[in-house]
């Protein structure tokens, strides 16, 4: 049978530009007393955030700065109950707000150590938004430093993509339209207090025009890999196609020695777990893949002109 091709959506990539140093290589394990999910988290958002700092032009100083902080955005949460962390239902407002404390227990644990202090930063701001609805001290526009606005939406795109059980790129658009809307200001001023934001939305625009590249590159990365995969699958449907030549031809001849000669030949050909029986099933599955694959292909290049069209 046909193995099922599974695009790996968000298998951690090897930051090729920048060797990591004994800092780095120290957060990485520190990264293993978080649970299995976070640790993953933590990785992807790492490495979205190096990858949006590469579109934005910064530094190479800033931008292992800012990667370096997306690594410990949620290291607080080795503190977080995993009864509260993991609960399946609705958390209650209680609930809710001992999550919200792994913002401060995490800058709590870098400030304690001097070779996580200079990047205690990303684990206390992820979560604030640049309209001062965040946590948790509610700051608001360039009260929150860069490399952090940078990792909110890094953080967000990744929550989304993971609750959403994405395994392919296609209507990932539908994320980039609910990003778009968390960097648009509201339209109504609800308070006073808020006039000072009302221009503002959630997230930096910026940072989410990066971010959709990131993306864009993800799709076409894809798009290659399943190629790739289509290639395999055609070399093995042509082999199929041949098995079946032959057996047309067996069934032609008369003779016992002429039908063991083409049978001999399918045996050659015949992979693992193929036989006489079953072949045509193989080879009509391997026809239905390479279908559905070229469909996704077609998907996913009609994604990439959805995503060039998005406007925030």
């Amino acid at each position: 049978m046909v193995t099922n091709f599974k695009f790996d959506f968000y298998s951690p990539m090897n930051i090729s530009n920048y060797s990591l140093n004994q800092t780095m290589r120290y957060q990485l394990a520190l990264l293993d007393n978080l649970d299995h999910l976070t640790k993953i988290h933590c990785e992807n958002v790492a490495n979205l955030t190096c990858r949006i700092c590469e579109y934005l032009g910064c530094k190479r100083d800033f931008i292992l700065y800012a990667t370096m902080c997306a690594y410990l955005h949620d290291i607080g949460k080795i503190f977080i109950p995993r009864n509260i962390l993991f609960k399946d239902g609705k958390l209650t407002d209680e609930e809710y707000e001992i999550i919200k404390n792994h913002t401060v227990f995490g800058y709590n644990l870098c400030m304690k150590d001097p070779k996580l202090k200079t990047f205690a930063e990303g684990a206390l701001y992820h979560h604030e938004c640049l309209d001062g609805s965040g946590y948790p001290n509610a700051v608001s526009g360039k009260e929150i430093p860069y490399a952090s606005q940078i990792i909110h939406v890094a953080d967000v795109y990744d929550a989304l993509v993971t609750k959403r059980h994405y395994t392919t790129h296609v209507n990932i658009s539908s994320t980039l339209k609910d990003l778009i809307k968390e960097a648009t200001p509201p339209s109504k001023i609800i308070a006073l207090d808020a006039l000072s934001n009302s221009n503002r939305g959630k997230v930096n625009r910026k940072v989410l025009r990066c971010l959709f590249k990131v993306v864009i590159d993800d799709t076409l990365y894809e798009i290659s890999s399943t190629k790739e995969y289509v290639s395999h699958l055609k070399t093995e449907l042509s082999r199929l196609i041949q098995i079946s030549e032959f057996d047309i031809q067996r069934n032609k001849k008369k003779s016992q020695k002429s039908k063991e000669f083409y049978e001999n030949g399918m045996k050659i050909l015949f992979a693992h777990n193929e036989n006489f029986d079953n072949y045509k099933d193989v080879l009509e599955d391997y026809r239905k893949a390479i279908d559905l694959k070229l469909e996704l292909i077609d998907n996913l290049y009609k994604e990439i002109k959805i995503i060039k069209k998005l406007k925030c």
